[in-house]
């Protein structure tokens, strides 16, 4: 037992820097603050959907509200075969909105993932140097593109990294969700205030036309399913360090809606986690295999002690330790992203280890469900 109670306190040990480090570098990136300069940026938004009738009235009408010149905007819709009603509330949509330049597309299936295959799609035919990709059901705020076009402006970058959030309801599985996404984006911010970017969300992701070509697009990657903004902002950290960017702005948060059912939000997790295998930074790597090793630590811990090998007091000092330093982490990133009196619920963080090892586990060995389609590692 001696032996495991050494191995335990160190991944927890080098969990602790790992966390405090991203903590550290999560205050180096200042808030933005948008000016009132002239818009100049033209946009092209790619929407990759499939079955979304039900989301994309609301997305179309944020569109549809967005406080920019319209002639400065492109909003190309990329429909990856949908079943359902889909195409017709975009044509619809576009009958009823005819000042917004639009146009709707048919997926060409080229790879095995389909949203780098509709993105790809669309972005010969843009008409705009600057590239927005966002999610069917998400909802953008109004001044959304201004403050990207401020910011491009005063920051000359070539890609930009932006904040996304859940729109919940007041259930604890809303919340749990919420809590979930709320480690990754002060991840997300952390890792760019130590210069080491690795995570993004494509809900909420800008680039130049000129990159992602310099870039070869997703080639090299397009074997795996997910992935589209993560591993392109990976290829660009190569040699383009100093022109990505983290958005810090409030008013340029992307809302997006939590999962209601238990399996598809274990199915969306485990194609977040597939890709970490992918992962071209190292850095990355072994972040995420630390995260993995110290929750699997605390279920084996709590599983040795119920049997009697494992002392509870060092299972409650070990809990109570990564309980602290995530907290941390989480309440810088609630300021920010929720604004709102907060605490970490006690269950939920006895739950997470249980949920993030079990996600972790599977995710390198299973297969996944997404949009209808089965894929596989």
């Amino acid at each position: 037992m001696e032996l495991i109670t050494i191995v335990i306190c160190l991944i927890l040990l080098v969990y602790v820097v790992l966390i405090v480090q991203l903590i550290l570098g999560y205050d180096k990136v200042k808030s933005f603050k948008r000016t009132s300069i002239e818009p100049k940026t033209a946009f092209s938004i790619i929407v990759p959907f499939r079955n979304e009738e039900k989301n994309l009235p609301k997305l179309l009408e944020s569109f549809s509200k967005l406080n920019y010149p319209y002639k400065l905007i492109e909003i190309v819709m990329v429909d990856d075969f949908s079943t359902d009603l889909s195409e017709r509330v975009c044509i619809k949509w576009r009958l009823d909105h005819e000042f917004l330049d639009t146009t709707l597309l048919e997926n060409l299936r080229l790879s095995n993932s389909p949203k780098k295959d509709a993105i790809g799609r669309a972005v010969p035919i843009i008409k705009h140097d600057w590239i927005i990709t966002t999610d069917a059901d998400c909802i953008v705020p109004q001044n959304w593109l201004l403050t990207l076009d401020d910011y491009i402006q005063k920051k000359q970058p070539e890609m930009i990294v932006g904040a996304v959030k859940y729109k919940t309801k007041n259930n604890w599985f809303h919340q749990f969700q919420q809590l979930d996404l709320l480690s990754l984006q002060g991840t997300t911010i952390g890792s760019f205030g130590i210069g080491k970017p690795f995570m993004c969300n494509g809900a909420n992701f800008a680039y130049t036309k000129k990159l992602f070509k310099e870039l070869d697009g997703f080639n090299s990657n397009d074997t795996m399913a997910s992935g589209d903004d993560v591993f392109l902002l990976q290829k660009a950290t190569k040699n383009h360090l100093d022109k990505i960017h983290y958005l810090k702005n409030t008013e340029s948060i992307v809302k997006t809606k939590p999962e209601n059912d238990l399996f598809d939000f274990f199915m969306q997790r485990v194609r977040w986690a597939s890709k970490t295998t992918g992962y071209q930074s190292g850095y990355a790597k072994f972040l995420a295999v630390i995260v993995l090793l110290m929750n699997v630590s605390l279920v084996a811990s709590f599983v040795l002690s119920v049997i009697g090998k494992f002392d509870w007091s060092m299972l409650l000092g070990v809990f109570s330790a990564k309980y602290l330093v995530d907290y941390w982490l989480l309440y810088k990133t609630n300021k920010y992203l929720l604004k709102g009196k907060w605490i970490l619920p006690l269950s939920t963080s006895i739950i997470y280890p249980f949920y993030s090892s079990l996600v972790g586990i599977y995710s390198l060995f299973g297969s996944f469900s997404w949009k209808g389609r089965q894929f596989s590692k």
